[in-house]
């Protein structure tokens, strides 16, 4: 038996994650690049301190998606 996606909520938690998703990422780029500067790394750690910041933010943003539909089901 297939379940009815509940659009309402769908479109709050997706807007929500756009919203949270750009901050994140912003200050993982900018946490990047402020670190390198800093120090004067390089701009090839800053693009490796991006990277990596980036992809912690990634995940931070699995860990939200999965609380917010749990909050806010999508399906059902």
């Amino acid at each position: 038996m297939a379940s009815k996606t509940n659009s309402r909520n769908l479109l709050t938690v997706v807007s929500v994650m756009i919203l949270v998703g750009v901050e994140v990422f912003g200050v993982a780029l900018a946490a990047g690049w402020a670190i390198a500067g800093l120090f004067e790394l390089g701009d090839t750690v800053s693009y490796v301190l991006m990277a990596l910041f980036s992809v912690l933010g990634l995940w931070l943003m699995w860990g939200f998606w999965k609380k917010a539909v749990e909050i806010e089901p999508v399906t059902g």
